[in-house]
């Protein structure tokens, strides 16, 4: 009898305190803040844990405006591992109470593993320091100069500003820096964005006569420095005028696989005499990822009309496995509808190559319009995406535009 009572102890004993291990390394739902580490500098950005309807859990990226919602989470004893949505990386770390301490990887990098940490609660982005006094004020459009080794870039600086709290981004003739989010400490503006694959932290001051100076780190390696200057006339390159045909060509020539390795070419039956729109992207791009959420449901609401797209991917890899398990992901996250052909690499010099009627190719995405007659009509360089407020708006005004032009042309002709 004794042997049972002490046998039936010991199984209460350790179901307690498997019940007390496993609340110990609960995921705390709630706002958290989490801190990368790159180049000697903290890069902050918040996350919000939600749970999902399996009675697992769900975390949102969160810069400014944008919820980048990560559905793959997973927890393990005090061990958790979050997908980074449509990107080869992880987050892996540890469950210490109200805090988290671990790694953000990039799968598809060689020991890219960067220190990364979390505290449960924590609702700021920059650390602030006590009550501050005559804060400056950095909103406003600037004319932006990023200036490297190597050279020089042009680009537009918008910045909104309510109190010590900003928000705002930067457009180059090839993209965008997606929602940046911060606040002014001791003078000094710091911007910080973590979308699950680029981490960016952009500091400035803002001298007697406006003019901002500042530094851009990216990753593990990458710095520049910029100056901006007030002027609401900014503006940057056209971007239909950078990426065009080569003299003597007036159609885009190209056989290239799908993701299941059928080859796709333009002559195929599906798209001829139809406007033709060709995404070249690739899934590691935020930038081609905010133009995918846009075309996605803008393909299926206008596919009746006598439209296609073909996504023509550039990976990381030039592996086709590797690229096609990439896009099909993708895929089932946006829920896109149209067709990916596996195109090539992300190296600019080799993905020009894949496509030589071309003078180059500058940017990812690029998007290139083709008529039902089957010649090129426009070629659009980088994409405007959401963070960038009325820009966008204005974007896609232009991209209906261009379609229904073409479709009209293509109808008058017929007649």
């Amino acid at each position: 009898m004794r042997k049972l009572l002490i046998a039936v102890t010991l199984i209460i004993l350790t179901a307690a305190c498997d019940k007390k291990s496993q609340t110990a390394h609960e995921l705390r739902t709630g706002t958290w803040r989490a801190i990368i580490e790159i180049q000697g500098q903290q890069l902050p950005f918040n996350f919000e844990v939600v749970n999902d309807a399996d009675g697992g859990y769900d975390i949102y990226l969160r810069n400014a405006e944008e919820r980048l919602l990560l559905d793959e989470v997973s927890v393990t004893n005090d061990s958790i591992n979050i997908g980074l949505h449509i990107f080869d990386a992880n987050i892996k770390a540890r469950i210490k109470g109200d805090s988290l301490q671990g790694e953000f990887i990039k799968n598809y990098e060689k020991d890219y593993n960067i220190p990364f940490s979390a505290v449960y609660g924590q609702t700021f982005r920059f650390e602030k320091v006590n009550e501050q006094q005559n804060i400056p004020d950095f909103s406003g459009k600037y004319e932006v100069t990023f200036i490297s080794n190597r050279d020089t870039t042009k680009a537009i600086g918008i910045f909104k500003q309510q109190g010590d709290s900003v928000t705002g981004t930067f457009m180059t003739p090839t993209g965008d820096y997606r929602y940046l989010q911060g606040n002014v400490v001791n003078s000094l503006m710091q911007l910080s964005a973590f979308d699950g694959n680029h981490a960016y932290i952009f500091r400035a001051t803002k001298k007697d006569d406006g003019t901002l100076m500042g530094e851009f780190i990216s990753g593990k390696n990458h710095m520049e420095f910029w100056e901006g200057i007030k002027n609401d006339s900014a503006s940057l390159p056209n971007p239909e005028s950078l990426t065009y045909l080569k003299p003597g060509y007036e159609r885009i020539e190209f056989s290239f696989p799908d993701v299941n390795g059928k080859m796709v070419t333009l002559n195929d039956e599906k798209y001829r005499n139809k406007v033709v729109i060709l995404q070249m992207f690739g899934t590691w791009c935020p930038n081609c990822m905010d133009e995918t959420m846009f075309l996605s449901p803008w393909y299926n609401e206008n596919k009746q009309r006598g439209v296609e797209i073909i996504g023509l991917a550039y990976e990381r890899k030039p592996d086709f496995e590797y690229a096609s398990s990439r896009v099909k992901k993708m895929v089932a996250k946006l829920k896109v509808n149209y067709d990916f052909v596996i195109a090539g690499t992300s190296d600019k010099v080799k993905a020009a190559e894949t496509l030589p009627m071309l003078n180059k190719v500058v940017a990812f995405p690029t998007t290139i319009f083709i008529g039902k007659d089957g010649k090129v009509k426009k070629i659009h360089t980088g994409y405007s995406g959401p963070g960038t407020g009325f820009y966008y708006e204005q974007g896609i005004q232009k991209f209906n535009e261009t379609v229904n032009e073409l479709l009209s042309e293509n109808l008058t002709s017929k007649k």
